[in-house]
């Protein structure tokens, strides 16, 4: 029971809680990101370069059955071993525009956390209550 008892304390933990939801944020921000670069970016890139596809860049390193289309999909469906460099350079491409968002996500935050002027606390005034003041006088009436 103890050690069902250690789990729920540290599924319950708030870092836990926050750590999922930045995992789940994170996948959804990877798919915006991979759009971006597969249908922004990789097409002006492929156009500077004369037109490339990306995606279909690859070398394929053993025989090709006969019949089957030099596509890199009919080559990896015949079970062609390929050399896949195409994809290769549009994952690299999908982490550096990753990184660099993030990378400029926390430089923004931190800024912004040093900009925040520090609230500070106005000085509580306590006042007494008039019964405790009265209560006190007749305390110290008596010790006279």
């Amino acid at each position: 029971m103890g050690m069902v008892q250690e789990f729920k304390d540290f599924a319950i933990k708030g870092n836990v809680i926050d750590l999922a939801v930045g995992v789940i944020i994170g996948g959804a921000f990877g798919k915006i990101v991979d759009s971006v670069v597969a249908d922004l970016i990789m097409p002006i890139v492929g156009a500077a370069f004369g037109k490339l596809d990306f995606s279909s860049l690859f070398v394929v390193l053993g025989s090709i059955p006969p019949g089957t289309a030099s596509t890199l999909d009919a080559l990896k469906k015949a079970g062609v071993p390929v050399f896949a460099y195409g994809s290769f350079i549009t994952v690299a491409v999908n982490f550096a525009i990753l990184a660099a968002i993030i990378f400029l996500m926390v430089k923004q935050i931190n800024r912004l956390k040093r900009e925040a002027p520090a609230v500070e606390a106005a000085p509580v005034v306590v006042t007494t209550p008039e019964d405790v003041l009265l209560l006190r006088e007749i305390r110290d009436s008596l010790k006279k």
